[in-house]
């Protein structure tokens, strides 16, 4: 089951979404250092958010389907703020340069984030049996988690290898303003859905 469960998630986990790019845009923008506060909390709000679902919060969800509808709404308006933040942004990662996330930006980020609430509803319907036990529940979850925490680290990764590269000052006004536009096409996608 694990082997099935992890190619199940493998293009959803590692292929471009909302977490995803805010993570190579944090890499980008700051440095894999930098990442990991709002690693934490986007992955501990998973790992929550997930369990929830597992555990029955879907059912609630599917009687107040207008719940998923603001959660869309409100994950399109924070990812367009965050484009207007690193649309803003100047140079890259200077010194004396104050890093803007926090454990509770990549928890509101997970919250926001329909996609996420659809990957892990589809997962739950292929992987979990009628009345699965909460062993397995949790099992599912942690999985999922731990799947998400290394495809992110790679996008943040691969961020931070683009801020090496783009140290110049005009140059980094070029990346922070490419990474805004993906990021505000993102949360445009995300509304039109």
């Amino acid at each position: 089951m694990l082997l099935a469960l992890l190619l199940f998630l493998l293009p959803l986990a590692y292929s471009p979404g909302p977490g995803n790019l805010v993570f190579a845009a944090i890499g980008a923008r700051y440095g894999w250092p930098a990442s990991l506060a709002p690693s934490l909390g986007y992955h501990l709000a998973t790992w929550l958010v997930t369990a929830a679902i597992g555990l029955g919060f879907a059912s609630v969800a599917s009687v107040a389907p207008a719940l998923f509808v603001a959660i869309g709404y409100a994950g399109s308006a924070y990812i367009l703020w965050l484009a207007v933040r690193f649309w803003a942004a100047g140079q890259l990662h200077q010194k004396g340069d104050t890093v803007k996330t926090s454990v509770w930006d990549g928890a509101v980020l997970l919250v926001f984030n329909p996609k996420a609430y659809v990957i892990i509803a589809a997962m739950f319907a292929q992987f979990l049996p009628p009345a699965p036990s909460v062993a397995l529940v949790l099992w599912v979850t942690t999985v999922f988690t731990l799947n998400n925490l290394v495809a992110f680290s790679l996008w943040t990764v691969a961020g931070d290898l683009l801020l090496r590269r783009f140290r110049d000052p005009r140059q980094a006004r070029l990346l922070n303003r490419g990474f805004a536009l993906v990021l505000a096409c993102v949360a445009l996608w995300m509304l039109a859905r």
